[in-house]
């Protein structure tokens, strides 16, 4: 065994690196038998980094650095310019283009395979950005009217801004913060380009990166539809039926590949895809491969949420050279025939001219305590947060300290109080409505304030107060949320049911049905699951809640960031309470999510789009 095995051995004992990474660095000294450690070491951290979110190592920022340090021995990573010598050396790290398991581009070290879909979804996306398409300003300015009625003087409408852009784009990416109409705004622009496009009728596909998404967008949609005065002709048109991205591109059992692909393209010619901030790189570069040559592409989603649990952050990359509604001075000249006047300008590109800024919150006053506790969170002020947290003029609001007294008991209270309700529900339906008004969000799966020994303190909460009996694993008013998705019984990740008795007695799981009832399952039949009183807050992401709870931990955490909190505040309508120590929560809204790429450089840089 060579030193550089053994030196990772060690580090795999320090909890440094996992068992993934060294079977990739054996793989490594098998094809280069006089392989470096600094190589080997090299490729276990090119593995770690896309198994904590990252799409590459960036070399220069953690050369130098200790690697493990204990009693016995540790380990210093090389100096940049050493390293990078030693690697472009090697048989198995190759240039950008070469076809070797290891890339070095720059500073950045990759796994082929994620080099390849950086680079196949950025130019993917850059076709689609590219020019603009003939549209009739006949038609068009009449259908806006039509669609968006009595615009104010003065007074931006993004959500008509959005349906524009996207006539004039086959590329058009929508960020707003939860409320801000995106859906909605979807189904205008729906029936918007159905409109330009009669006598012909477009076929359009609609997605989310899960289930639960993919179910929420779709009553989003019929919702929106009943609130539009449009010809019946033009309703028909908007799909209501959504699908997982996995479903749409046709996933095959045990296997990274689609049925659908860029020599077997999707039959369509519209794509909206929900909750983009959730999908990370490989799935969206598969996604964008597989649309057909001018097909057009519409991304929904907030910007400064938490990024997928898989490597890459690509709405944030997408949206991060614009912060503002602003165009080049050629497209904003176009959006001003049509109304739009006094847009900024000088933000060059393609890119920039695609994407539309949603501002304004309909969930909830952004003026109100909610809104202003969320801006006070994503501009990082962390004692604004506090300060607005701790006011007692916000009634809906509050700020529980883990070393305060009576902190635990009033947890209690409100575990007891917000699942009350629909414990006491006398059918399924109306036990789903109101196990939906309240959630308890943790940062962590484990540990104390996690979610497995929150749901277990729960559940002996309620059975303390006579609310449910834990007499066997399945009981009366159980909650339970699917962790594996299960297309033969139309049941998904992130699926959420609630066991009670039916007419004969018999205990099933009842869960939301596409057509507004309910459907149920024998308990025996429903696949791999948790309870659910409590769920992380990336499990919460595309639901929305009258109240929420969130729980940080006792201690200082990698999860924890700013997005996580901005998220699960988000999710709460009317109440939000949180339950931590100051300093907790302070850095985490001081620590923003960092993953390392080359999608924002290849997106907005020099020679990006454009």
């Amino acid at each position: 065994m060579s030193m550089g095995v053994e030196m990772l051995l060690a580090a795999q004992q320090q909890g440094v690196f996992s068992d993934l990474e060294l079977a990739f660095v054996r793989f490594v000294a098998r094809v280069e038998s006089n392989a470096s450690e600094g190589l080997l070491v090299a490729a276990a951290l090119a593995v770690r980094a896309t198994r904590q979110g990252n799409v590459c190592v960036a070399l220069d920022e953690v050369a130098g650095n200790e690697l493990f340090v204990d009693d016995d021995s540790g380990y210093t990573l090389p100096e940049f310019s050493t390293w990078s010598g030693e690697l472009q050396k090697s048989t198995v790290v190759g240039e950008p283009g070469e076809f070797c398991p290891l890339i070095l581009d720059g500073t950045r070290l990759y796994l082929h395979r994620y080099w390849q879909y950086e680079q196949d979804f950025a130019k993917g996306l850059q076709g689609l950005g590219q020019g603009l398409l003939p549209v009739d300003n006949e038609r068009l300015q009449p259908a806006l009217a039509q669609l968006f009625p009595g615009q104010e003087e003065g007074v931006l409408d993004c959500q008509r801004l959005a349906a524009t852009v996207a006539a004039y784009r086959n590329l058009c990416i929508i960020s707003g913060g939860p409320g801000t109409g995106k859906t909605y705004t979807v189904v205008k622009l729906l029936a918007l380009l159905q409109e330009l496009a009669a006598p012909e009728s477009l076929r359009i596909g609609l997605v989310a990166p899960t289930g639960k998404a993919a179910g929420r967008l779709q009553e989003s949609i019929r919702a929106a539809k009943g609130q539009l005065d449009l010809s019946a002709e033009i309703l028909a048109r908007i799909p209501e039926e959504t699908a997982t991205i996995h479903r749409l591109l046709g996933a095959r059992m045990g296997s990274p590949y689609f049925r659908h692909h860029r020599q077997n393209p999707l039959p369509l010619d519209l794509l909206v895809v929900d909750e983009a901030s959730m999908i990370d790189l490989a799935l969206i570069a598969k996604l964008v491969d597989a649309l057909p040559k001018n097909a057009r592409l519409v991304l929904l989603g907030d910007k400064d949420q938490l990024a997928s649990v898989e490597a890459g952050s690509v709405l944030g990359d997408i949206c991060s050279g614009k912060d503002n509604n602003g165009f080049s001075e050629e497209f904003a000249a176009r959006l001003a025939r049509g109304g739009f006047v006094g847009l900024p300008t000088g933000i060059g590109g393609s890119l920039a001219d695609s994407i539309v800024l949603l501002e304004k919150s309909y969930r909830f006053d952004t003026a109100g305590s909610i809104g202003k506790l969320a801006q006070a969170v994503n501009a990082g002020d962390s004692e604004a947060t506090t300060a607005i947290l701790r006011d007692r003029e916000h009634g809906d609001l509050a700020l529980h300290g883990w070393q305060e007294e009576g902190s635990l008991a009033q947890l209690k209270e409100t575990a007891r109080a917000g699942f009350a309700a629909y414990l006491a529900a006398t059918n399924p339906q109306e036990a789903l409505t109101a196990f939906n008004r309240f959630r308890i969000l943790c940062a962590h799966r484990r540990g104390r304030f996690g979610v497995e020994g929150m749901n277990e303190w729960v559940e002996g909460v309620l059975a303390e107060a006579g609310l449910i009996s834990r007499d066997s694993y399945w009981y009366r008013g159980r909650p339970v949320m699917i962790t594996r998705n299960h297309p033969v019984l139309h049941l998904y990740n992130g699926d959420i049911g609630i066991t009670m008795s039916d007419e004969s007695g018999r205990l099933r799981v009842f869960f939301a049905g596409a057509d507004g009832g309910v459907r149920s399952f024998a308990p025996a039949r429903i696949p791999e699951h948790e309870t659910a009183f409590a769920v992380t807050v990336h499990k919460s992401q595309g639901s929305e809640f009258e109240s929420v709870a969130l729980l940080l931990p006792e201690k200082p955490s990698p999860v924890l960031s700013r997005e996580l909190v901005y998220t699960a505040i988000t999710r709460a309508k009317k109440r939000f309470s949180l339950w931590g120590d100051e300093p907790i929560l302070r850095a985490a809204i001081a620590k923003r999510v960092s993953r390392a790429s080359g999608l924002r450089e290849l997106l907005w840089g020099e020679g990006a789009l454009g």
